[in-house]
């Protein structure tokens, strides 16, 4: 039979086994590794324990909560590294099959064709009273569009191309502006442009859509897509 000292100074190095490789987590193969020795180990301390000095039932299952909790938090880390990956090239495919599709993103751009133009507007919160201001290249006041009362969230609207004086306007590029008031308060409004989405730029690991003149813009900037 082992001697108490034997027995003592073994179990201790079960212990501190243990506790060591619960600290490397961080190392994907040392815990499948550890597991096995640290069992290996428990499985021959408890053949060989001295029945006087028998090894610390509580001891025993803490380091054994220690060590399965290591292996949770690791397989727990894999799963959620599984998902955000998944995620990635999802989001991946989604930015990629809206090229060639028409975006509406923040931008004061509008563009005239045929007597024909729509955008956006965005409120931070509901208004009794909304205008958008039309001016052309140069910076002249061309028409103003009364919407009315909004509430919050994004709204489209559209203009015929005829000015505040009768006539039609050139077709063209045109810049709007927003004001919005509830209660003689101002809300806070953002002008909100159409664009067609040419193709993708990569910037870092994510991708960002090439939208021709109004620039570049990202998947959190779009706000419809038709």
């Amino acid at each position: 039979m082992a001697s108490t000292s034997a027995v003592t100074d073994s179990r201790q190095s079960l212990f501190d086994f243990a506790n060591s490789a619960s600290t490397k987590a961080s190392d994907k193969g040392s815990i499948s590794e550890a597991q096995n020795r640290f069992l290996k180990l428990l499985t021959t301390q408890l053949k060989n324990q001295d029945p006087l000095n028998p090894l610390d039932n509580a001891q025993v299952t803490s380091q054994l909560a220690q060590i399965s909790t290591v292996s949770g938090i690791e397989k727990l880390n894999a799963t959620l590294q599984t998902l955000l990956d998944g995620m990635s090239v999802s989001q991946t495919t989604l930015t990629a099959n809206l090229v060639g599709h028409v975006v509406l993103v923040p931008g004061s751009g509008l563009q005239l064709a045929s007597g024909a133009s729509a955008g956006g507007i965005e409120l931070a919160g509901s208004a009794d009273e909304v205008i958008v201001n039309i001016k052309d290249a140069n910076g002249l006041a061309v028409k103003t569009l009364s919407l009315g009362a909004q509430a919050a969230g994004v709204h489209n609207f559209t203009w015929d191309g005829t000015t505040d004086d009768g006539r039609n306007a050139a077709d063209g590029t045109y810049s709007i502006s927003v004001k919005a008031t509830r209660g003689g308060e101002a809300v806070s409004a953002t002008a909100l442009s159409f664009a067609t989405v040419r193709s993708l730029v990569r910037n870092g690991a994510d991708f960002m859509l090439d939208l021709g003149s109004p620039g570049l813009a990202t998947m959190d900037d779009v706000k419809q897509i038709l």
